[in-house]
């Protein structure tokens, strides 16, 4: 994984509140990790030292260190304390440890992938929603039309592109594919990185593929749904994808 920049650990004002704080421990290690702050090369604090930084019970600090060992990030050896595994070894579909990834990878090489996995399995659904044809294809369509009347507003077109792309996976039957895409394309939402700034001619142009993916899943052409699909997706991040030192602002796909 790209190197990704080291910042001095947050001292957090946790006193007081038990065992509910365990899940914002986890986080802010899992970011601490994610971010370098702690690796191979610079051990865990001990669970003392943890439990001053946050204000909580040796309880709480070592089921949060099980938390983390569960999502692949440490590993805890008796009489030897808590030590950073390397990355391949981390759960990426892990809810907080994707999320962490994608706010800390300067690089942006997480979301390059993400995108390709997403476009891969989005490819695959379309596929099988075109094999329904213009029956199973109402709700498609729907989100479609709610695109082309709202393409002039940026902030609802985005939510008709949601819709649409919704629709696909649910035409699709694929329950399966439908959860992780949501999962992995909601983590990837939380990044302005992942978006670009919004003009007529982009939204215009995203109209155009959604078209095209909806007239190929109507006709029933399979083949022609899959290209569409995964030819829009990776050419719209292209398109949006920015320099990663670049601040930029949201729209649609």
């Amino acid at each position: 994984m790209d190197s990704l920049p080291t910042a001095a650990p947050a001292v957090s004002a946790l006193h007081g509140a038990g065992r509910r704080l365990g899940p914002a421990v986890v986080q802010q290690l899992v970011d601490d990790i994610v971010s370098r702050v702690y690796s191979s090369d610079r051990p865990m604090p001990t669970e003392a030292e943890l439990c001053t930084r946050f204000g909580v019970s040796r309880t709480v600090v070592r089921e949060s260190l099980k938390l983390l060992q569960d999502k692949g990030l440490v590993r805890i050896v008796q009489g030897k304390g808590t030590r950073i595994t390397p990355s391949e070894e981390w759960d990426l579909i892990d809810d907080v440890v994707l999320s962490s990834l994608v706010r800390h990878d300067s690089s942006l090489a997480i979301l390059d992938q993400l995108i390709r996995v997403r476009a891969a399995l989005e490819r695959e659904m379309a596929g099988a929603a075109a094999l329904g044809g213009r029956t199973g294809a109402g709700g498609i369509r729907a989100a479609y039309e709610e695109m082309r009347r709202t393409v002039a507003s940026p902030a609802e077109f985005a939510v008709a592109d949601v819709r649409f792309h919704d629709a696909v996976m649910q035409a699709s039957g694929n329950r399966l594919g439908h959860a992780i895409v949501t999962s992995i394309h909601d983590k990837a939402r939380t990044t302005g990185r992942y978006h670009g700034s919004a003009t007529q001619a982009t939204l215009d142009r995203t109209l155009d593929e959604h078209q095209a993916i909806l007239e190929a899943i109507e006709s029933g052409d399979t083949d022609a749904a899959q290209r569409a699909m995964y030819a829009h997706i990776v050419d719209a991040w292209r398109r949006r994808r920015p320099a990663p030192e670049e601040t930029t602002h949201s729209s649609a796909e």
